[in-house]
């Protein structure tokens, strides 16, 4: 085993917290910032693929992709289902939607409510600001001057389906949202992306490409991490597989930003988390701390699909594939603006197409059949149902209905003690009784907006659920369940707490209770947050940094 020198703080996953506290980290120019990244480094934007540089494309969700960890999770008991996450840096920055909406003010204040006062809106606002480079509002809730673009599709820039989708939700009375990322809304309205002229921008070009240049700052990719190392309860470094090499890097801290699913796999593997399930697995219990991987949440979905007559081919260059979305309350919720629906653009099968060329130009071929072995491989770990049921389905527009404050929790534990084996991931969705008579709702609330006369102009026909599955509440649930999916949106698996809280993992300031020189920062210290996370994984890292720096 080869050891390398030593550095101030070692962060572990350039993705979309990581790349973020690593840059601003190394904005001190005393402190040796060392980056790892178990995918490939790519410098600067062109050196992505194109698959990944172009925001319209998701071919790297599909099973298989190189840019992919490939998890496979179960939502459901008996319903396996595929977990893309990105590996590269950038993280799922550089292969997700570019979906950069905020969480609500009302979720933050309620994690101050639990003991984390320095997270509550007030004092997250400043650094969701920080980040952003909002083209289109200019007030005192955005920031104009940060690396993160945030753009909306202009009304002459929407597809017909999506110009149906907002005047359908405004005629079922609900009202225009123009600004997702402003408090206190529910609506349609345009989804703020974080792409320019159709380019993904990722965390890593946004904060790591900028700072290149500093000598502080170690970027290492290809670099995966097998454990924390410790001397007692003390974090001293961290344990790597480089090149076919067992490497050991030292520092005087170490932080944790490998995500929802590889941060609890990291801590465990590491000597930290339930101590029963470590002694199983034949781990030494550095600290026992059993809300590792515990009451995890993630937003349950399920797809709508439907065809038009005319959905505006061909596709422009800065097309952007989610466009507009519907956030509102469940029927008798006391949960508001808990529900979500997306409208589609364009088929799975066109998001998946291969992506070619300096410009992203499409190709016919599916992006899957350029690497068919990597491709059979991954869909050997899922249920042959799911697999033929998504391939029936890649040519239908959809309706995206997320159920965004569950009620249900899962588990993250351990397969094995061999960092090379993934975790067990069970979502546990639907569990809670509350939860599917919600998502149910949603998805009548979706059909409903197909009925509308703004998508029978286009000639709609809805291919899923049926008429048979709408006919009452039982044959809808019995659809939900055999259709179930996932929005991706995996956190609470570190969660943040005070040290009277026994499932808390970490405090405040994200230092991992119990031990010395070690933190988790990233979404799976969130306890729970309505919309996606992406924009809020990106304030986490800048308020981090500032906290660090504070200490310092």
């Amino acid at each position: 085993m080869t050891e390398t020198e030593h550095y101030d703080t070692i962060v572990v996953g350039a993705g979309s917290t990581g790349s973020v506290l690593a840059a601003r980290l190394s904005e001190n120019p005393s402190r040796r910032v060392l980056l790892l990244e178990a995918g490939p480094d790519h410098r600067t934007l062109d050196e992505f693929p194109p698959e990944l540089r172009q925001a319209r494309s998701m071919a790297a969700s599909f099973p298989g992709h190189p840019r992919s960890w490939n998890f496979v999770g179960e939502l459901a008991p008996g319903r396996t289902y595929p977990l893309a996450r990105g590996k590269v840096v950038g993280g799922s920055s550089a292969i997700n939607g570019t979906y950069f909406i905020r969480g609500r003010p009302a979720d933050f204040d309620a994690w101050a409510a639990n003991g984390n006062d320095l997270w509550s809106w007030d004092q997250v606002l400043p650094f969701f600001r920080k980040c952003e480079r909002d083209a289109d509002i200019a007030d005192e809730v955005h920031g104009q001057d940060g690396p993160m673009p945030v753009v909306r599709p202009r009304p002459d820039q929407l597809r017909p389906v999506s110009r149906a989708f907002t005047v359908s939700c405004r005629a079922l009375g609900h009202p225009d949202d123009p600004d997702k990322n402003a408090p206190g809304r529910n609506g349609v309205g345009p989804i703020p992306r974080n792409c320019v002229d159709g380019v993904r921008v990722n965390t890593a070009v946004a904060y790591l490409t900028p700072a290149r240049d500093r000598e502080n700052l170690t970027v290492q990719g290809d670099t995966e991490v097998r454990r924390v190392l410790f001397e007692g309860t003390r974090a001293v470094g961290v344990e790597a597989q480089r090149a076919g090499e067992r490497v050991t890097y030292r520092g005087d801290e170490v932080i944790l930003c490998a995500g929802g699913i590889k941060s609890p796999h990291l801590l465990m593997l590491s000597g930290i988390g339930p101590a029963d399930e470590l002694r199983r697995h034949g781990i030494d219990v550095v600290r026992d701390l059993p809300g590792v991987g515990r009451n995890v949440r993630d937003h349950p979905s399920v797809t709508v699909h439907f065809r038009v007559k005319d959905d505006g081919e061909p596709l422009p260059d800065d097309f952007m594939t989610f466009q507009t979305c519907l956030n509102h309350t469940a029927p008798g919720s006391e949960i508001d603006g808990d529900l979500q629906i997306t409208c589609g653009a364009a088929s799975f099968g066109q998001m998946i197409q291969a992506v070619s060329g300096t410009t992203g130009r499409r190709n016919r071929l599916p992006s899957y059949l350029k690497r068919p072995r990597e491709t059979l491989r991954a869909l050997r770990r899922i249920p042959l149902r799911v697999v033929i049921a998504q391939a029936r389905m890649q040519d239908n527009l959809m309706l995206l209905c997320s159920l965004d404050a569950e009620n249900s929790t899962g588990t993250i534990s351990l397969a094995s003690a061999d960092p090379a084996e993934p975790p067990r991931i069970a979502l546990n969705y639907l569990s809670d009784p509350t939860d599917l008579p919600r998502l149910a709702a949603n998805v009548r609330t979706a059909v409903e907006i197909l009925r509308s006369p703004e998508f029978r102009a286009l000639k709609v026909r809805r291919v899923a659920p049926t008429d048979r599955d709408l006919a009452s509440d039982e044959a809808l649930h019995n659809w939900i369940r055999a259709n179930l999916g996932t929005a991706l949106h995996t956190v609470n698996s570190v969660a943040m707490g005070p040290a009277s809280d026994p499932d808390a993992v970490v405090d405040q300031r994200c230092r991992v209770h119990g031990v010395a020189g070690l933190r988790v920062v990233d979404i799976s210290i969130v306890p729970r947050v309505r919309r996606g996370p992406a924009a809020t994984a990106v304030m986490i890292g800048e308020r981090m940094a500032a906290l660090i720096d504070d200490e310092h």
